[in-house]
């Protein structure tokens, strides 16, 4: 296949890299994924006859840890991976801090990891947020309807045979919208005993994905 020059398309800035990271607990999984961000060039408008790119979305990790690992170890394994060369400077790991996870948080901070870090707290309701202390807050039902819609329009794309793809399927098809006595939609497992690690892994990549400027 002969090699795109930029005689033919534009130069496009170069991949991004986004890391979601939901820290489990004692009998919930740790999972991680990792999406990449690609500017990809698709030749000219027929209206304006201008070049148009657009971002190519793709799982290219998906990974649960064992339960009952220690945080810190975690955390060792996150620093490896966000190490690679392959992801460069151009990561951004977005680590749910809700409950337990502040105290990772900390510890990531303290490994000087080569990334952006972006702590989230995941709420039931309201709006996307900053806080001075450099936490957002997100809502669940915006993370996971982010990540559904991204399927149904085919925008996101799961590459190779990822040994926890099934496993994140599955966990799709059991997450349901509740709505609360206030009217408020909420995403959740539908019966007890089920998990939504991965699909909470991958909805922050997506998230943060999905907003080249993140909520001020």
């Amino acid at each position: 296949m002969s090699k795109l020059t930029d005689h033919v398309f534009p130069s496009c800035p170069p991949p991004e890299y986004f890391i979601g990271l939901d820290l489990g607990q004692a009998r919930d999984f740790t999972a991680i994924a990792v999406l990449e961000h690609k500017p990809m060039p698709v030749g000219r408008s027929l209206v304006t006859y201008q070049y148009e790119i657009r971002t190519r979305r793709a799982l290219l990790h998906l990974e649960r840890l064992p339960l009952g690992l220690e945080y810190p170890a975690v955390v060792e394994h996150v620093s490896r991976l966000v190490m690679r060369p392959e992801l460069g400077r151009a990561a951004t790991l977005i680590v749910d801090a809700t409950g337990v996870g502040r105290p990772v948080v900390d510890l990531l901070r303290r490994a000087a990891l080569p990334c952006r870090l972006m702590p989230v707290t995941i709420t039931s309701g309201g709006h996307d947020s900053r806080q001075s202390t450099g936490y957002y807050t997100v809502p669940k039902h915006d993370l996971v309807a982010g990540l559904l819609l991204l399927f149904q329009r085919r925008e996101l794309a799961i590459c190779g045979r990822l040994k926890e793809t099934k496993t994140l399927l599955h966990e799709l098809g059991n997450m349901r919208v509740k709505i609360s006595a206030q009217g408020r939609e909420t995403y959740g497992v539908w019966q007890n005993g089920e998990h939504d690690d991965l699909v909470l892994a991958v909805a922050l990549a997506c998230w943060r994905g999905l907003r080249l400027k993140p909520p001020l």
